[in-house]
């Protein structure tokens, strides 16, 4: 244990609140962990996890002493000192991200006068913290300590991120509060970063914003790039050994996805909005994202003359390797396009859980790679799983009916496809043929 125990409730038990409590009890601390979902913690409490995330299960298994997990908020926030904040935020139609989940949690904690300190990890708009401030205040909760502390953690490598972090940012103005949320993270090797509350939630949202942008502005010169000749992994490379610039977030490809960038992006815009300001650069980063996977499901339309009929095959439907997510992912854009286009279609992921409703309920489920091309016209790198550098792509190839690659992550050398018999479409690279 790296500093003193204390004793924390968090409330959701998703991506960020599980990962949350495991780290805070690997450091020494008790966790309660709420949810509102009673399958969710049957699983928890029976010692399986509702998510994959890299490296959760065994720090959960090797803390389970210090963790409990339950439906009843009462519980939760009976000898905690501190209560996080780690539900969801999802858009609602407006783009505003919508905090009834949030607020929810806040009318449960109006009797909990024994808390030091009510912490939001969740991702909110600009001003959330005054509103739970000022409703804290008229529960009689003068006394509790009010803070922000955005996570900025990625699926697929959650646990790491929050122990080895870029940084700590901790929005308070009470010096007591930033004192104890210092503590808490003891052990962790990483810069605290304090400064207000409002200053604080806009980080995670500068942050998100900008990482997509940075990932939409590579897509928009890979399309340049296609038609001009240039080679977007050669530019990227290049660009990328600028110091001020910086390699990481330069890869072409079909678009982000993901619980965070798509909703946090729309809701700053939202935000934004409804101050009387429109956020047209990103504004027009969103548009671009959208058009991604549609712009591959163009040019292999074009490539192949028709979809109409044809078997296309998608290697990897999460919106990244690493995770089971399937939320925003760009994989459900392409397979309705292609459904919409008249194709059949055939799909494999080593950890995907898609909603069985359209398009995956009229996709073909397989195990192997090997399952998923057999009778391929065509075959779509969507996700960028390891697994696809192992598969025998010489005996792959015999498989499918037509050897033609669209590689959506740019993963595979196109020459040395071509001299393999493919052909390989690339996102902002010429197009390899045999």
């Amino acid at each position: 244990m790296a500093g003193s125990s204390r004793s924390i409730a968090v409330f959701g038990a998703g991506y960020i609140g599980l990962v949350t409590a495991a780290c805070f009890a690997q450091l020494g601390h008790r966790v309660t962990v709420r949810d509102i979902q009673p399958e969710r913690i049957r699983l928890l409490q029976a010692g399986d996890i509702p998510i994959y995330e890299p490296g959760l299960g065994d720090m959960l298994a090797q803390n389970k002493e210090r963790l409990t997990f339950t439906l009843d908020a009462p519980e939760a926030v009976q000898e905690a000192e501190v209560a996080y904040i780690c539900v969801d935020t999802p858009p609602t139609a407006s783009g505003d991200a919508d905090l009834s989940r949030i607020w929810a949690v806040i009318d449960t904690l109006r009797d909990a006068s024994h808390l030091a300190a009510v912490v939001v990890k969740s991702t909110v708009p600009v001003g959330t913290g005054t509103r739970i401030r000022a409703a804290l205040d008229e529960a009689g909760l003068h006394h509790v300590g009010y803070a922000s502390n955005p996570e900025f953690t990625a699926e697929g490598r959650a646990v790491t991120d929050f122990l080895h972090p870029d940084r700590i940012v901790i929005g308070t103005t009470d010096d007591a509060t930033a004192a104890l949320l210092t503590r808490l993270h003891a052990g962790i090797d990483g810069p605290v970063h304090r400064m207000d509350v409002a200053s604080a939630e806009m980080v995670k949202l500068a942050s998100n914003a900008l990482l997509a942008t940075k990932i939409t502005f590579i897509n928009e010169i890979a399309t340049v790039c296609e038609a001009t000749g240039a080679d977007v992994t050669q530019v990227a490379d290049a660009v990328g050994l600028d110091h001020r610039l910086g390699r990481h977030f330069l890869n072409a490809g079909l678009g982000y996805g993901g619980s965070c960038f798509p909703k946090d992006s729309r809701a700053l815009c939202a935000m934004a909005s409804n101050t009387g300001y429109s956020f047209q650069l990103l504004n027009s980063v969103i548009e671009v994202n959208d058009l991604q996977p549609r712009r591959a499901v163009q040019r292999l339309k074009t490539e192949l003359g028709t979809l109409r009929n044809q078997r296309i095959a998608l290697l990897g439907m999460t919106f990244k390797p690493g995770t089971d997510d399937m939320r925003e992912a760009p994989s459900t854009v392409l397979a309705s396009r292609l459904l919409a286009e008249g194709a059949t279609l055939t799909c494999w992921d080593p950890m995907a859980r898609p909603a069985p409703t359209e398009p995956w309920a009229l996709a073909e489920r397989h195990s192997t790679v090997a399952q998923a091309l057999t009778g391929a016209d065509a075959a779509v790198i969507v996700t960028e799983w390891p697994q696809l550098f192992d598969t025998d792509w010489n005996t792959a190839r015999d498989l499918m009916r037509t050897p033609l690659l669209f590689d959506g992550r740019n993963m595979l050398d196109p020459t040395e496809f071509a001299r393999a018999g493919y052909t390989v479409m690339s996102i902002g690279r010429a197009t390899a043929r045999p």
